[in-house]
């Protein structure tokens, strides 16, 4: 049976976002004659880069029916680590290092809280974003860290040709999770996960552990935003990341809301406390399928 072609008005509320994308873009174009020079357009890479790099983490959660509030918060505290170190004389890639690692340990007790003992996303991630920016503000009684070398200051503020470090590392991030969520079954897991989590444990895949996995690896990309937010500011920061998560929330949505079938998103709405997130929306975006795919 032939498929029939979607109209324009599907296809204008189906792609809603994506339009208004460009709407803004020709107008932004038509009121400064410099938006879409290259110049600009690299400026807004290396900007768009720290929270696009939070993003990629609240994606993979948000896939498995999750949300994470502490993001911002552990970029601070990631960032404030890192900034501290460098500023002792530390090699840069053990700083880093330090920053990431224990950025993902805060996100390892958020994964095993929820997903071992029972607690609710928003309950075990609105605690870690305050024990993260105590723990930020604590490292030096909430003082910035100034005299950041050069080398540190290239990881998030540098330039390759014309390009910044950032972005490309942005970039390369992009591509890398979204074909571990394409090829992997670790990847298709967490679909599985999100559709139907309990669908998924009896389909034999360990959701506990998979869980926990989610919410490191986005705590992991959270703080090394906040290593690039250091860099980039060379400061370190304890007030830093104030507000990402709902940045990374907001745009990690507006892809769903692009992807998915408008019909889709409409069915089976719940009077829950995630409505006016939308967030959890991208679990109506999963068609039903034999989970046994995703082992």
């Amino acid at each position: 049976m032939r498929k029939e072609p979607m109209k324009i008005g599907d296809l204008l509320k189906k792609y809603n976002l994506l339009v208004l994308l460009i709407v803004f873009i020709v107008i932004a174009s038509i009121l400064s004659p410099n938006f879409l020079t290259v110049g600009n357009v690299l400026n807004l890479l290396q900007q768009a880069s720290i929270p696009g790099i939070v993003a990629i983490g609240m994606t993979l959660v948000i896939i498995i029916s999750g949300i994470d509030l502490s993001v911002g918060s552990v970029a601070a505290f990631a960032g404030m680590i890192s900034a501290i170190l460098v500023s002792k004389n530390v090699p840069i890639i053990i700083a880093v290092l330090a920053g990431v690692v224990l950025g993902a340990a805060l996100g390892l007790v958020t994964g095993i809280l929820i997903a071992k003992f029972g607690l609710p996303d928003f309950i075990a991630s609105l605690a870690m974003m305050e024990i993260a920016r105590g723990a930020a503000l604590l490292t030096t009684q909430g003082v910035p860290v100034f005299g950041l070398s050069n080398d540190f200051k290239f990881i998030g503020g540098g330039f390759i040709g014309k390009v910044s470090v950032s972005g490309i590392i942005w970039i390369i991030l992009t591509i890398f999770f979204a074909l571990l969520l394409k090829y992997t079954s670790f990847g298709r897991s967490l679909f599985a996960i999100g559709g139907n989590r309990e669908a998924a444990t009896l389909s034999g895949i360990k959701t506990t552990r998979n869980y926990a996995i989610t919410y490191v690896l986005c705590a992991a990309l959270a703080a090394f935003a906040g290593v690039l937010t250091a860099s980039w500011l060379a400061t370190g920061q304890p007030t830093a990341g104030d507000g990402m998560e709902l940045n990374a929330i907001a745009a990690a949505d507006s892809g769903n809301e692009i992807e998915c079938d408008p019909t889709i998103r409409n069915r089976r709405r719940q009077p829950f406390r995630w409505y006016w997130f939308h967030a959890w929306n991208i679990r109506r975006c999963i068609p039903s399928a034999d989970h046994h795919q995703y082992l």
